[in-house]
């Protein structure tokens, strides 16, 4: 009998309206482990070469993985995989709550889905049973209203339910899928996949949870996180202020960027601080219970990251969608120059209960801001309306008119700034801060040189959670702790901070290996990571020997992510992308303005083209950026070198 995992994936075809049940061998789920290597394996054996990402041929892949629904922290994760419509590559998005787990114990350790239903339809599982159900009554509804409607029709209150939002039905590229209305599966379209598939939810509902292997071994580790909470200034503020903590650490190291990343440095970053939202505006500020009833969590995590905010006024806002993380404050915030966290917030219900990934609707219409100030667009491109940094009003304008697609603006920018700047032309591409068309997160490359290295390699575009950051091990800032742990990576040194030679990118390199376990495993990376978290490499590996009885060490669970990223690199190489898509968007060459520490700081095509070179050689691909079929072989992946 399997520990910690069911031994079942549950194959959906949507067309025919089938439903089996694959039974895998343990070898399969040791060499996989769940996410999106697993995904990857079904996406590259059942979906054609070339078929596009709105097609019934793309393969819509969400799993769990072999320690999902374990009792303890940062293990409730779900990630979703296939074609992304934005991009045209590998999509890959990871999204927490209460589905993940709930999908375990409803008695899958994943689904696959293909083709497409004649009509709207929703999966409903529970114990072990699954079905597909009518969704036709649930078409542009709200995701709190879906939530609404099916917790009463299937008469359980507890039930999970993950769901694209009426944004994808209105063909917006960058669709996401929700759970909870305000956990988010964001990034790379899988909402606008499942939009596409007439797949308007998954529901689960679940009472066995899987038998583990050492179950003292696991409470031992349980017991371990509330002692090391407080003794970690990094966990003990993620824990009170959220991922919105970094708003001013951000700020004072010159990397938050601002007025679409021309800027690193916000003059209003106290406004929309992480300090700032839990003092005034998250849910029970006002009678001082917002640690009971505005910090939310996932499944059996005691750190509480979550934000709730509830606001009535000019900028009302539903707590059923949550508050804003660091993200959702960093593209409607500094990125549009916006001072009022209320907005912000209103921003990211709006975003929530229509389904769409905030990241890259901010920075779409930061983009668009700037365009007009620029005089690339006028008044004749944005339907008479004026767009400037700073206009918290106009912000919130072009976002309804994207979610609603109720103008050529929005339905324009519903498509992604780099369609948009296609369209407009009169160096549009200028403003661009985008990598494989999805716009760029909330953390800086001038600075953080390696992230530049990572965002440009990244196989689904630029992303912020694959690898560490590199101020976290330069001199002056990585502590011994962080050190420590950092040795067993095989990265035993302090580097200088602003380099970007080879220690710099074997660094990257490592911890994206290692953080694309973490996106096999489902691990959340506020908790589990190769560093400053709560728990560390050695623990990770306690962990799952713990929950499944393997031997598993550090090195093979690096392997495991190595394994991850190897084939998402098949995947798009098997599609015809390569080194020419690892590249940079312009605005990252030229010199930051205004004022702070980063200011006339900028990446060089040089630095960038070298550290690729040693990238790839680190990797075992080809100068192409492909992987070679050594390496594959290496990683049991002999099969998946036969597909290039």
């Amino acid at each position: 009998m399997p520990h910690g995992y069911n031994g079942k994936i549950l194959h959906v075809d949507l067309t025919k309206g089938a439903l089996t049940v694959e039974t895998p061998p343990e070898q399969f789920y040791r060499t996989y482990m769940g996410g999106s290597a697993m995904g990857l394996y079904y996406i590259l054996k059942e979906m054609p070469k070339g078929a596009e990402a709105l097609s019934p041929e793309n393969v819509l892949a969400i799993m769990d993985s072999v320690v999902t629904g374990a009792a303890i922290s940062g293990q409730s994760r779900v990630n979703v995989s296939a074609r992304s419509p934005l991009t045209g590559g590998i999509g890959d998005s990871q999204g927490g709550g209460f589905f993940p787990a709930e999908l375990k114990f409803a008695g899958f350790d994943g689904i696959v889905v293909k083709g497409k239903s004649p009509k709207p339809v929703y999966l409903w599982i529970k114990d072990g049973v699954a079905e597909l159900k009518s969704a036709s009554h649930l078409s542009g509804k709200l995701t709190g209203e879906v939530d609404a409607i099916l917790k009463k029709e299937l008469g359980d209150d507890k039930i999970e339910i993950m769901q694209h939002g009426p944004a994808a039905e209105k063909g917006i590229l960058y669709s996401s899928l929700l759970n909870m209305s305000n956990r988010s599966n964001g990034r790379t379209g899988m909402g606008l996949v499942a939009a596409s598939k007439n797949l308007k939810a998954i529901v689960v509902r679940g009472s066995k949870k899987p038998e583990l292997a050492d179950a003292k071994a696991l409470t031992a580790l349980v017991r371990e996180g509330p002692k090391l909470l407080p003794e970690n200034p990094d966990m003990d503020g993620l824990a009170k202020y959220g991922t919105a903590s970094v708003v001013l650490p951000q700020h004072s190291m010159g990397t938050l960027p601002t007025r679409n990343y021309n800027e690193g440095a916000f003059e209003s970053a106290e406004e929309i601080s992480g300090e700032k939202l839990y003092d005034v505006y998250l849910r029970g500020a006002a009678d001082g219970k917002q640690d009971r009833q505005g910090r939310d969590t996932c499944y059996a995590c005691i750190v509480r990251c979550k934000r709730v905010v509830e606001l009535d006024g000019k900028y009302p806002v539903d707590p059923i969608y949550g508050g804003p993380e660091y993200e959702t404050i960093g593209t409607f915030g500094s990125y549009c120059g916006v001072t009022s966290l209320p907005a912000i917030s209103r921003a990211n219900q709006i975003c929530n209960a229509n389904g769409v990934d905030s990241i890259t609707c901010g920075a779409t219409i930061a983009f668009a801001i700037e365009c007009f100030e620029k005089g690339i667009i006028t008044q004749e491109q944005t339907g008479g309306l004026e767009l400037k940094f700073g206009d918290t009003d106009a912000v919130l304008e072009v976002l309804d008119q994207i979610v609603n697609a109720s103008t050529s603006l929005g339905k324009l920018l519903g498509q992604g700034s780099e369609r948009a700047a296609a369209a407009w032309g009169k160096g549009a591409d200028e403003c661009l801060v985008t990598v494989k068309g999805q716009e760029c997160p909330a953390h800086m490359p001038q600075a953080k040189r390696s992230l530049g290295l990572i965002y440009a390699v990244n196989p689904f575009g630029a992303d912020h959670q694959s690898s560490e950051h590199d101020w976290m091990i330069e001199d002056g800032i990585a502590s011994d702790l962080y050190m420590s742990r950092m040795a067993l990576l095989g990265l035993p040194d302090r580097l200088q901070p602003m380099s970007l030679g080879p220690e710099k990118v074997k660094f990257a390199y490592l911890t994206e290996a290692f953080y694309s376990m973490m996106d096999t495993l489902e691990l959340c990376q506020f908790v589990w990571g190769p560093g400053w978290t709560l728990y560390g490499p050695q623990e990770t590996a306690e962990m799952v020997k713990a929950v499944t009885g393997w031997e598993v060490t550090v090195d093979e669970l690096v392997a495991v992510g190595e394994r991850r990223l190897n084939l998402m690199r098949t995947f798009n190489a098997r599609e015809g992308i390569d080194r020419k898509a690892d590249k940079l968007p312009k605005k990252f060459y030229q010199a930051l303005q205004g004022e702070g520490p980063t200011a006339g700081i900028a990446l060089t095509h040089e630095e960038i083209e070298s550290a690729l070179d040693e990238y790839y050689r680190l990797a075992g691909w080809t100068n192409h950026g492909i992987p070679t079929k050594a390496s594959l072989q290496r990683l049991d992946l002999a099969w998946a070198a036969e597909l290039l």
